[in-house]
């Protein structure tokens, strides 16, 4: 936090996060966020950015202002630096000096090349007073996929499985056994993961993982856009009816095998067996800013071994299966716990992801 900031500040700043996350699974890929206009301890306009291409936040708010005398010498709020630079849209940073407003207070910086402080310095440049780092850690959560895509050059990964009561992944499977899965959690469960998919740029499973349970990888038990479906195959033997080719969206497909192009978004790997740096260096080229990881075993441990994991979200049933596919073993800073009526579910951060 800003050694400047005072109790106001912050709780402006909450009121930026408020609004920002208004703007989730929208905005990509722009970041979200929030603004606030304050004049003698009242707000006078607020706003959020919704869609890229679309105004910014600090545009929105400015319009909401009904008496636009009332923005000279007001403090405006806002969870991530003003740009500095015209993009699809003008900088915010000469509206506000444009707009007599003597007060800036940031959550936190815009770290990419375009901006990174350069929004600050036009600002204190033409007389404005900047407070940065107001509730800097929360705003950066927010925006910890865009942060993590520009600073880190590889998606935000999160890695996502269900596991019996004694640790289980999934049953051993029989050759015949139908392609199908063996239900841990329940149907609320199935819902929050579904939202967690719509959040997501792209979604990721091996191929093991689609030759026995058939998945569809989209979104069917909640609103909003589905990933990109990320298949690691390193025989490419997926068949072709398989429910991620036979539902709408996009399929890339990344293995070692030589292959005529018979399958669309097919990339040829090197190097490793899950070859995990690899991967991840492709979705960031494809402009994929986040992925969520839901398996097999193999490919979890691959990511979990190399580091390049940011958060893992793991549900624990109440009922055992005595035996099957052993889950992953993870260690990091456990962030959140809720029960479900069949599982519980704990959240995992990595405290030192690794960077490609």
């Amino acid at each position: 936090m800003a050694s400047n900031a005072d109790t106001n500040d912050i709780l402006y700043m909450k009121r930026c996060l408020e609004l920002a996350q208004k703007g989730s699974g929208t905005t990509r890929p722009n970041p979200m966020v929030g603004a606030v206009i304050v004049r003698d301890g009242r707000i006078i306009g607020e706003g959020f950015h919704l869609r890229a291409g679309e105004p910014h936040a600090e545009v929105i708010a400015v319009n909401s202002v009904k008496n636009k005398s009332q923005l000279k010498g007001s403090t405006i709020y806002v969870s991530l630096e003003p740009c500095s630079h015209y993009g699809k849209t003008p900088p915010c940073a000469d509206l506000i000096i444009g707009e007599g407003i003597t007060r800036v207070v940031a959550g936190t910086t815009d770290t990419t090349s375009k901006v990174a402080g350069k929004g600050f310095e036009k600002l204190r440049n033409a007389g404005v007073e900047v407070t940065a780092g107001v509730l800097e850690e929360a705003c950066r959560w927010m925006n910890r996929r865009f942060f993590t895509f520009h600073e880190k050059e590889r998606p935000y990964v999160i890695l996502k499985w269900a596991e019996s009561s004694d640790n289980y992944i999934d049953v051993l499977r029989k050759q015949g056994d139908p392609a199908e899965p063996h239900w841990i959690t329940g149907l609320s469960e199935r819902v929050l993961v579904h939202r967690w998919r719509s959040e997501e740029d792209a979604i990721l499973a091996g191929g093991a993982t689609i030759r026995s349970d058939n998945p569809s990888l989209n979104v069917r038990y909640w609103s909003g856009p589905d990933p990109v479906k990320v298949i690691v195959s390193r025989s490419a033997d997926i068949p072709s009816d398989s429910h991620i080719f036979t539902t709408p969206g996009r399929v890339l497909l990344f293995t070692q095998k030589e292959m005529p192009g018979t399958v669309p978004g097919t990339i040829i790997t090197h190097g490793d067996d899950i070859p995990v740096n690899e991967i991840l260096c492709s979705l960031y080229k494809e402009g994929i800013q986040s992925v969520i990881v839901e398996g097999g075993a193999r490919i979890l441990e691959s990511f979990i071994s190399s580091g390049l994991w940011d958060e893992a979200r793991i549900f624990t049933g109440r009922k055992p299966f005595e035996k099957g596919i052993q889950s992953p073993g993870i260690t990091g800073r456990i962030i959140e716990k809720q029960i479900f009526q069949g599982s519980e579910l704990k959240i995992v951060v990595n405290e030192s992801p690794g960077c490609s």
